[in-house]
């Protein structure tokens, strides 16, 4: 049974949710079952005072059962489905009695859905509870008439950020917007508050089903809704670029759901659910962003034979950007730092750069005085090789040279105990090469951390030929107690993200040498749903950077004997280096003007020193097409050689790793959703009209023939 039902001396029942088998209450079949039969009991109670509605579990509900949610392809059946559902929530809160819920824990989604077809809601007040509709994160909508209550409750404008950027809030917040009434310290006062409401409301009714109800904020007749509503949708699609369904669906179902009675506002919200939940989107992201990202959270990637490897002192080596961001997010997760540089001075810079971090969390109430002069004091900034002593891990952060990171780390070794793990933020330099200069090798391993390092979430753990499983481990263990996601990836040149990452640089480059319009790339890249244009994006990475690392990879190439793969990218680097000194951003001028004080604009001699030579302008689907297939080649390619361990790795790594469009699903969920057959074609033309880049591997043609998906 999923509820379990309760009637105690004051004809109160309390509804328990605690499905048999689960970790967290979900929204399927069986919580429908249990829930017909709930209020059939109650139906047939003849001296019933009221309902408690509360759950068995940590969370209250969870929300939908997203396995259901991935396999529905008729939104026919899932019209009918999401409507029979609604039927049941709808006849609780017409039930003639008060019915309070009684959240002990996370409301989400369906979880807030069902909480709001209560008359009243009392939480924990719990900072660790999340309250909110984070659908959209999902590609889908509010199904359970969330959108027809909420904007009913609190006013459509109200509502949008919770319904249409998935907004999620602990419980005084959520009191305070009025989606909770009451907070409580503990159950008992919980429960107690609830039967005390009971008590006193005998006989209430929602808002919207009582005489003279008007929405907050006003309908959307309402003259200022009016302006407000005539420009939504177009910011709504500056932003998505019309990529994302759920987000327009939303607000079109609460706009016209506000201008109609409650049943239709739910029947329009459900018509809008099933077209959305079956699109292809929301295929891609909840397959990417819930199995898959919860497999490498759970460690599908770890060498399960190992016991859980705890960190405690951490050693950075250099306190620049990458150096202070990996000590600030360390030390915030509990642990000591000890942040080297060349000289106290820098150190002790980088610390201060830790300190405006934590500055600007207090000024925005997330964190208070004292909580950041505790993450300082973890932090010791110095200059003495001897202070990491004690460090069971070591992360190198120095500039991208081989004969400094050497120097650096043998000096880390003389000090710290031989079982400590040294972890190497090379974002280029294969890991076993640099693992050469180390007295253990089988205790290096790279951890790639991408800027800036408080804000990305992705760290990319590079194995190289001679690191041991317990590294791999220790690196596994310390990305997650920093918050961040691992992914796990085998040495290569570039590794994984780095690597593919350059791909979509280079193409808008190759675009450029073309002859195509720079603000028709800068376009493109937008409209593919990268977060910054290729122009741009070589800009803010540095022309020179993006040169020595070219160059440093040819003289690796010719060490190796391997002929160098040009292409036609470099051209137009070494045109602005070296016949105009535009390096990028940080110089003040690359592909972009950066006027003191003024938006940053495209330089406008690049329309003459790059004329059209192809022939013809490019239209933008052609364009996003190549900026797309050469980023999804590439993985291919990584997952061919053994780079690549896991699809999950790959498609994740791609979206936080470098920006790679998310309502694709990432690189290889692009490739399945396009069509293996029907990808390796394209490939195929793409390949003689713009060289060999465009060619599909034989891993994918040999796919496409056997009918396999990534």
């Amino acid at each position: 049974m999923a509820f379990r039902y309760d009637k105690d001396e004051q004809n109160i029942v309390t509804l328990t949710l605690d499905m048999p088998g689960r970790s967290a209450n979900v929204l399927n079949e069986e919580f429908g079952r249990g829930l017909a039969e709930a209020l059939a009991h109650l139906q047939a109670e003849t001296d019933l005072a009221g309902v408690i509605l509360t759950s068995g579990k940590k969370s209250f509900l969870a929300g939908g059962d997203l396995d259901y949610l991935y396999a529905a392809a008729d939104p026919a059946e899932l019209f009918h489905n999401t409507q029979q559902l609604k039927a049941g929530f709808r006849a609780l809160e017409t039930l003639g009695k008060p019915i309070v819920a009684a959240l002990n824990g996370t409301a989400l989604g369906g979880g807030l859905e069902l909480a709001l077809a209560c008359h009243y809601r009392i939480c924990l007040d719990d900072p660790k509870i999340k309250i909110g509709f984070p659908e959209v994160t999902l590609g889908l909508l509010p199904g359970g008439g969330g959108i027809a209550r909420l904007t009913r409750m609190i006013g459509l404008q109200a509502s949008f950020p919770y319904l249409s950027e998935g907004r999620q809030v602990p419980p005084q917040a959520a009191q305070k917007d009025g989606l909770i009434n009451e907070l409580a310290a503990t159950i008992e006062e919980m429960m107690a508050k609830a039967r005390a409401w009971i008590a006193a409301n005998s006989h209430p009714k929602q808002p919207w089903d009582q005489s003279g109800y008007r929405m907050p904020g006003g309908d959307p007749k309402r003259p200022q809704m009016v302006q407000m509503l005539a420009i939504a949708p177009a910011i709504l699609r500056k932003n998505t670029y019309g990529n994302y369904p759920a987000p327009e669906a939303i607000m079109s179902a609460a706009v016209e759901g506000a201008m109609v009675d409650f049943e239709t506002a739910c029947r329009i919200e459900s018509r809008y659910f099933a077209q959305v939940a079956t699109s292809q989107v929301a295929k891609n992201m909840i397959n990417t962003f819930w199995f898959q990202l919860n497999a490498i959270n759970e460690g599908q990637s770890r060498p399960q034979e190992i016991e859980p490897q705890e960190t405690h002192k951490v050693g950075v080596l250099g306190a620049g950007m990458m150096g202070h961001g990996i000590a600030y997010v360390t030390a915030q997760a509990g642990m000591q730092v000890v942040l080297k540089d060349v000289t106290l001075e820098k150190a002790e810079a980088g610390k201060a750069q830790v300190a405006k971090i934590l500055q600007k969390r207090v000024g925005r109430g997330r964190a208070t005085a004292d909580e950041m002069q505790a993450v300082l004091d973890r932090i010791h900034p110095t200059a003495a090789a001897d202070d990491l002593q004690g460090c069971d891990l070591i992360i190198e952060a120095v500039f991208e040279d081989r004969d400094l990171k050497a120097r650096v780390t043998a000096e880390a070794e003389a000090q710290i105990s031989p079982d400590a793990i040294f972890g190497s933020n090379t974002s280029t330099l294969p890991i076993t090469g640099l693992a050469q200069r180390s007295s253990r090798p089988e205790n290096f391993i790279g951890i790639h951390f991408f800027s800036p390092v408080d804000k990305m979430r992705l760290v990319e753990i590079i194995v190289g030929e001679q690191s041991s499983g317990r590294a791999l481990a220790k690196a596994f263990d310390y990305t997650l107690k920093i918050r961040k996601t691992p992914i796990v990836v085998n040495d290569s040149r570039g590794f994984y993200t780095s690597r593919v990452f350059g791909t979509y640089v280079n193409e808008g480059l190759a675009l450029l040498a073309e002859g195509q319009h720079p603000r028709a790339i800068e376009s493109a890249g937008l409209q593919a749903g990268m977060p910054v244009g290729p122009l741009a994006l070589s800009d803010e990475v540095s022309l020179s950077l993006m040169r020595h690392i070219r160059e440093q990879t040819r003289k690796d190439f010719a060490a190796e004997g391997r002929p160098f793969p040009e292409h036609p990218a470099y051209q137009v680097v070494d045109t602005l280096l070296h016949q105009y000194n535009r390096a990028g951003k940080a110089q003040g001028a690359g592909f972009y003007e950066y006027p003191s004080g003024e938006p940053k604009f495209l330089w406008p001699e690049l329309r003459r020193l790059f004329p059209l030579n192809s022939g013809r302008e490019l239209s933008q689907a052609e364009m996003i097409e190549r900026i797309m297939f050469v980023q999804a080649l590439e993985t291919v390619r990584c997952y061919e050689e053994g780079v690549l361990r896991s699809v999950a790795d790959a498609n994740i790594g791609s979206i936080f790793g470098w920006g790679f469009a998310p309502f694709h699903g990432g690189t290889l969920q692009y490739i399945n959703a396009y069509g293996l057959p029907r990808f390796v074609a394209r490939a195929g033309e793409l390949a003689e009209q713009y060289g060999g880049r465009f060619t599909p591997p034989s891993l994918l043609i040999a796919m496409a023939e056997q009918g396999k998906q990534f």
